[in-house]
């Protein structure tokens, strides 16, 4: 089978232009297929202040009320996406900026009101890839660039969690190529010592992730990043890895996902 490598990366790596510029250099030397699914929500966070709408947020989720859809709307799939577009393009590649709504190729549903009463407003929980038009967009020698925007039911582009979208990609195209998905950070993988950024775990599986949580070693904004890893892994996914700029090409000195 032919190599495919969904790369998922967001926060400072792609809203920074050294940062961006770093990424883009690493992510040119995956040999093979290749897909981008990117972030941009501390962009979303500095835009929507200054147009004086009010960031909120829910066990690290975004509450997207109908302004802030439209600001994410604007910074997902215009500003961040295009940036990130013209810098690929420019080092000759054929990048294709997307979100979910684009061919139709991530439907999803609004999230249902939550037990506790919360309100996530429109943001969506993935139905379906379409990978019989990613498939068609790779073999064409089209590198997809995905903003975390999909395609609601009803016509509505609706909020969507970056990690969760790079997972159900891969799952989709796993059984149609050898895929690895690179969850791309701040750290070299997921650390033992949240001070000690050498302190790598190299591999975690099922039952050394539930120790690592009941340790409190595993917290926060990692559990979701890991699950999504773990559901990707039992779904046919070849490999995942977690791990910083400097190593999406070489996973020698990351995390690496197990069942």
């Amino acid at each position: 089978m032919e190599q495919l490598t969904i790369v998922k990366v967001g926060g400072k790596i792609v809203e920074e232009p050294q940062s961006l510029s770093q990424l883009l250099s690493a992510f040119s030397q995956i040999e093979g297929h290749r897909i981008l699914v990117h972030g941009g929500g501390r962009t979303a966070t500095q835009v929507a202040a200054s147009l004086g709408i009010e960031t909120k947020m829910v066990n690290g989720r975004r509450v997207t009320d109908a302004d802030m859809l439209r600001v994410v709307t604007m910074v997902y799939g215009g500003l961040v996406n295009k940036n990130i577009v013209a810098q690929i393009n420019a080092r000759s590649s054929t990048a294709v900026g997307l979100t979910g709504a684009d061919i139709g190729i991530i439907r999803s549903h609004r999230r249902p009101l939550q037990p506790d009463g919360t309100d996530y407003g429109f943001v969506g929980d993935v139905d379906s890839v379409d990978a019989d038009v990613l498939q068609t967009l790779l073999e064409g020698g089209m590198l997809p660039v995905i903003a975390p925007l999909t395609l609601g039911s009803d016509g509505t582009l609706l909020n969507t969690n970056a990690d969760t979208i790079a997972g159900s990609v891969a799952t989709a195209l796993a059984d149609r190529y050898d895929v690895t998905l690179v969850f791309c950070f701040e750290h070299k993988g997921v650390l033992r010592d949240a001070n000690a950024p050498d302190s790598v775990i190299p591999q975690i599986d099922s039952r050394s992730y539930d120790q690592l949580k009941a340790d409190g070693i595993v917290s926060g904004g990692m559990l979701p990043k890991l699950d999504n890893s773990f559901a990707a892994v039992r779904a046919g996914v070849k490999r995942v890895v977690i791990t910083c700029v400097d190593q999406i090409a070489d996973y020698s000195k990351s995390t690496i996902i197990q069942l």
